[in-house]
Order: structure tokens, then sequence, then C-alpha cells
């Protein structure tokens, strides 16, 4: 009888086989793009066109830690130390072309969407003028005001249609509506099954060690329109409800005595070493900011809600809905704490990270540590100084259970 295959494993296959497939496109002379990690994918699914994910090939080099060979590449050629660390790594891989970590095609377009930062412009304009390919770019105007609004779904509606008309014209193809519509669809209700997952890490105990969450992330990322990744996250939604049937926490060993957020991502070099000093006090990050970033719901067809969709993401909302979204959070998952982290190559959520510790703690009294590192930049973490913010939380959210100030 075979065994039955873990989302895990799944997982490893579907990552292995996204790179393999672009790979293999550009070798038969097909289309590929490079994309930012939150685009209207969909349209790139429609026409079949193989897309790799810099973001995503950053992360991966900078976990197998091996991220500074393409960071001195890139800052040798001028780019500045204060640059996003993902930045530099992909722009020292166009020069390098090689890692540990796997390979990835060069791109014959570029796909760029700032609804997850500014520096994503520049960077993948510096992309398309150093390989002299086409860029296509999104605009998300920064919701200002606590909803998206009607004029900034009507000008990004705008973008979505010139973007199709550029894809014609890059590919030779005609656009597929009928497809379009079919592709929206696997694409909602891929996300719907990714936030119905991670949510269930409200359950106590949780049934999910928080930094698996990290790994899955990458499939949201780059299998959302496709019915393998919706295959994926139903598996996992399963596997979770198991184990929360049969009252299994995050690990084989060791109790979860606190329950925190992540907000900010993670430190890919050091993953290993943030994870343990948690585990080792009992510490579980039983979510994040993450889950809602990439669900991205809209009705199929809906073109308009499609448009609405991508501009809501976290990180593209202002403070006021970012408190919001993280109060609302505590209360959902039973947080006992939460953890900042203050990312060098994140400049706006950095900026408003201090306000955003603030105001939540006014409003839940949970307690919170910002440290300081980045996401691929070796250099900007010390072991110590996080390890120590560690033990100032544990102290904080011991305190607050003796006076009986956490619930469950």
């Amino acid at each position: 009888m075979d065994q039955k295959v873990t989302s895990k494993a799944l997982l490893g296959e579907l990552l292995d086989k996204h790179y393999q497939d672009a790979i293999d496109a550009k070798a038969r002379g097909k289309l590929v793009a490079w994309s930012t990690s939150i685009a209207p994918q969909e349209l790139l699914e429609t026409m079949n066109i193989k897309v790799v994910y810099p973001e995503n090939h950053a992360a991966a080099i900078g976990a197998r830690k091996c991220a500074q060979e393409f960071i001195d590449d890139s800052e040798s050629k001028g780019y500045s130390i204060d640059l996003c660390s993902y930045a530099r790594v992909n722009l020292g891989y166009m020069s390098i072309r090689d890692s540990i970590a796997g390979n990835i095609p060069m791109p014959d377009f570029i796909f760029c969407c700032n609804n997850i930062c500014n520096t994503v412009i520049k960077w993948y304009e510096n992309i398309a003028k150093d390989l002299g390919v086409p860029i296509i770019l999104f605009d998300m105007p920064f919701n200002h005001t606590y909803e998206v609004q009607e004029h900034s779904v009507k000008y990004i509606r705008g973008q979505f249609e010139d973007a199709i008309a550029k894809l014609e014209e890059i590919s030779g193809e005609k656009f597929d509506y009928d497809r379009f519509r079919e592709v929206m669809a696997v694409s909602s209700e891929t996300a719907r099954w990714w936030k119905k997952a991670t949510s269930l890490a409200a359950s106590v105990p949780s049934p999910l060690n928080g930094f698996d969450l990290f790994n899955y992330m990458a499939t949201i990322v780059c299998m959302r329109g496709k019915q393998e990744g919706l295959n994926l996250f139903k598996l996992w939604a399963e596997e979770l409800q198991e184990k929360i049937r049969n009252g299994e926490g995050p690990w084989k060993t060791g109790e979860e005595k606190y329950r925190i957020m992540w907000d900010g991502i993670a430190c890919w070099p050091y993953l290993s070493d943030t994870y343990k000093t948690l585990k080792n006090h009992g510490i579980n990050m039983v979510t994040s900011t993450y889950p809602d970033s990439w669900t991205i719901v809209y009705e199929s067809n809906d073109i308009d809600g499609m448009a609405r969709a991508y501009s809501s993401n976290y990180v593209n909302r202002n403070l006021d809905y970012g408190v919001d979204n993280i109060a609302g959070i505590v209360k959902e998952f039973s947080l006992d704490g939460i953890i900042y982290h203050s990312n060098r190559s994140c400049k706006l959520m950095d900026f408003r990270q201090y306000e955003v510790q603030r105001r939540v703690r006014e409003r839940t009294g949970v307690p919170s540590v910002i440290f300081d590192g980045d996401q691929t930049d070796p250099r900007a973490f010390s072991l110590a100084q996080y390890e120590t913010r560690i033990q100032t939380l544990v102290e904080m959210m011991e305190q607050r259970k003796q006076e009986g100030r956490c619930e469950r």
C-alpha cells in the first residue's frame, strides 16, 4: 500500500517543478517573466507564461546561507547597503547566475506591481534596462483612506486592460478571456484555502509550528493560480484539522507555553537560530500578518473586484487598518505576545512599526518586543540581541499570565 503523500513533501515537489518548468520553457524558447510576489499573476497564467519570483529565489538563497556572495557583487557595482537585500541578492545573481539554492532563467520581460513596496519599481526597472527587456508596471496607489477608493479601482482596472494588450504584443497571441475566468476562480479558491489552513493555527494548542508558515508561503506566491497550489492547501488544511482532532500541538516534544505573532519577513540566514530560540522558551509563532496579504479573493469575472483585492493587502493599507488588523489577530489567535522584526530592508514597514506597536499595546495589553535584523543580509542581525529581546518578552508574558490578564 502506498504511503500517503504529505503536504510538506508535496510542497517540495511543487517548488522543484516550478523552477524546472521555467528552465525548460526557456530552453524551448518560450517566454519567461520575472514578477514581484503579489502581482496579478492571473494574466500570466491565462497566457501560459512561466513565471519566476526573484523575492522567493532571494529568500531561498538567504536560507541556504549563501547570500553574501551576491550582495557583495551588487554592492561592488555601486548598489547601496541601504537597498533592499532581496534586490541586492537578485541583482548580484544576474551577474553570477549560479547558486547552490537553485538557478532561475533570465527573463524575457518584467512584471512589476508596487503594492508591496516602492523599491521594486527601480529594482525591476534596472533589471529591464540591464537585460534590455520590456517591463509591465502596475501602480497601486497607497490607501491613505481606510478602504480602497473607487477611483483607485478604476485606475488599476485600466492598468490590467493595458497589461493584457502589452502581453498580446509581447507573446504574439490573443488573450483568452474564458481561460481568464477559470484562472480567476482557481486563484481565489486557492487563496481561500490558504487562509483556511493558516487560520487553523488559532486552535489551542496550535497544530501549526508557525515557522512552517514561512515554507508554505513560497507556494502561495508562485502557485496561487494553479490547481496544484489549490490541492496543496486543501491537503495542508486536512492535516492540520486531523492534528486538532487528535489534540496535537506544534511539536512532537515540548509544550506550547506562549503563543506569539511575528510581524515582518523572516531572517532567512538565521531561520534555525530564531526558531530554536523561541522553541527553547516554549514559544510558538502561530501567525503573522502574511496570511492576509496573499488572501486575494474576488468573484470570477469581476475585474473590478480583482483590482480592489490587489490594492487591499496589508502593506498597502494605512496605519489605522494595520493596527486594527493586528489587534484582531491578537484576539483571534489568543496571543500572549508579539515579535516585531525591524527589517533593515523594509523601510516603509519599519518607519511605522513603533507606532503600530504602541497602539496595539494600548488596545490589547499584549506585550511585545522589536529586534533589528534583515531578511537576507547576514550582517544586519545579532543573535545576542535577538535572544535578549526574547528573554525580555518571556518575562513580560509570564508576568501578565501571573496577574491573570491573559485570556484563553
